[in-house]
């Protein structure tokens, strides 16, 4: 492991010498590029002497999970109607379907003219998009189950709630985390989509100012720390899946 990441480090160390080396000598223009010196500058001027874009990554942060809490939570609740009464499902569909077909991007004005510049019509896209990705997964989940198993659990006097708590949802836990893991990386899609078009706060408001100024060290810096976040939810989502599922 430590082999990997010293060889890994050595590569990032190399790539990033070439692109500093051919910014400084004309090779490639650094004001459409940017150049690492300028990238970890404009880094230690708004994340360690000014807090910036911490105040900005906050932002960002609180819509995104408020998105993804509240999505999940609608669509796990939704879902688990559908699979108890399939009727419904029949029923609604077809306008969930229509609903799901529309690009919400497209529909972020609308979400702004509702909700206004703040936070609120950032989290109305992330969970626009959170909420149909959790939806499918969790009736699929819930709906792949061991029919045998259920089967069984009836035979054996195990009441509706009990069935549900220990066999329905443990069962589907693995397909309903993959929609969640997936549901998580669109909150923040989204949530940073909505900066870009219109908002007061928040790295895609930030991302957007700095690319209307052609600061692209600027730019480059923010595209980092929004790598390096979308890395730090997929980790903490895979690890959270790890500790539920270790009963397998």
């Amino acid at each position: 492991m430590l082999t990997g990441v010293v060889q890994h480090g050595c590569l990032l160390a190399v790539l990033l010498g070439l692109w500093e080396y051919a910014a400084r000598n004309g090779k490639v223009d650094p004001s459409f590029f940017g150049q690492p010196s300028g990238i970890a500058q404009f880094l230690w001027s708004n994340v360690v002497v000014s807090p910036k874009l911490w105040i900005e990554l906050g932002w960002t942060l609180l819509g995104t999970f408020a998105s993804f809490v509240l999505g999940s939570i609608a669509a796990l609740l939704t879902g688990l109607l559908f699979v108890s009464m399939p009727r419904v499902e029949r029923f609604v569909d077809p306008y969930l379907s229509a609903i799901n077909a529309m690009p919400r991007i497209a529909l972020a004005p609308l979400f702004i003219l509702w909700f206004g510049l703040g936070v609120s019509s950032k989290i109305a896209i992330g969970f626009s998009l959170v909420f149909f990705i959790v939806l499918s997964s969790t009736v699929a989940g819930m709906r792949g189950l061991n029919q045998d198993h259920l089967t069984l659990t009836r035979t054996l006097g195990a009441k509706p709630f009990q069935m549900f708590v220990f066999v329905t949802l443990p069962g589907a836990v693995p397909v309903i985390f993959s929609g969640l893991r997936l549901g998580l990386i669109y909150a923040m899609l989204g949530v940073v989509g909505g900066e870009i078009i219109a908002a007061e706060h928040g790295l895609g408001q930030t991302l957007a100012y700095l690319g209307s100024t052609f600061n692209m060290n600027g730019v480059m810096g923010v595209l980092l720390v929004l790598s390096l976040l979308g890395m730090g939810v997929i980790w903490l989502m895979t690890a959270l899946e790890r500790r539920l599922l270790r009963w397998q």
